[in-house]
């Protein structure tokens, strides 16, 4: 079976479907994650689909186990790490629904307050959904963003908030 391609799971994919996908694909080690990430969200009903593309995230950069820039935003060649301790994501979680579907500008002044030049997440080998595979663990926040291989360059991720009965998946492709 051919996994989906980027194009495809940004369409939109069944809860269901979603789950059954990463939980058939391989593990990745922490080590293979380094480098800068885009991002792209895996809509599939969860209350926060949406938020990421609105919000002009756009992805992970990982220097190490314990260096990671869990939220970059702006443009290559002018990305900047937002600090996600000052960002309510669970309350962000129940009014997405709410919310404009239109990109806010990626310069925003509204973010330059969250800026932050630390790292704010690290790597570990976390076992989710019977299988150890790479996971990231934010500093300040109840959140474990799980991954697992797509393909070569490409992850898929499933976002594990705390009281969230559901993960809210995103993708990653290596740049």
């Amino acid at each position: 079976m051919t996994a989906p391609t980027i194009d495809e799971l940004s369409a939109g994919v069944g809860r269901l479907a979603a789950e059954a996908l990463f939980d058939s694909l391989p593990a990745v080690a922490a080590g293979d994650l380094r480098g800068r990430w885009r991002g792209a969200e895996v809509p599939t009903g969860h209350p926060m689909d949406g938020l990421l593309e609105i919000s002009g995230w756009y992805g992970k950069q990982f220097d190490d186990a314990d260096h990671v820039h869990p939220l970059l935003f702006g443009r290559p060649g002018s990305l900047y790490p937002v600090n996600p301790k000052l960002i309510p994501i669970p309350l962000l979680g129940s009014i997405a629904p709410k919310l404009p579907k239109r990109p806010i500008p990626r310069s925003s002044a509204a973010l330059r307050p969250l800026r932050t030049r630390r790292h704010r997440a690290r790597l570990r080998s976390v076992e989710y959904r019977g299988t150890v595979s790479a996971a990231m663990i934010y500093d300040d926040l109840p959140i474990i963003d799980h991954f697992r291989r797509l393909r070569p360059d490409t992850l898929l991720g499933a976002m594990d908030l705390r009281n969230s009965p559901t993960p809210y998946f995103f993708t990653l492709t290596q740049d």
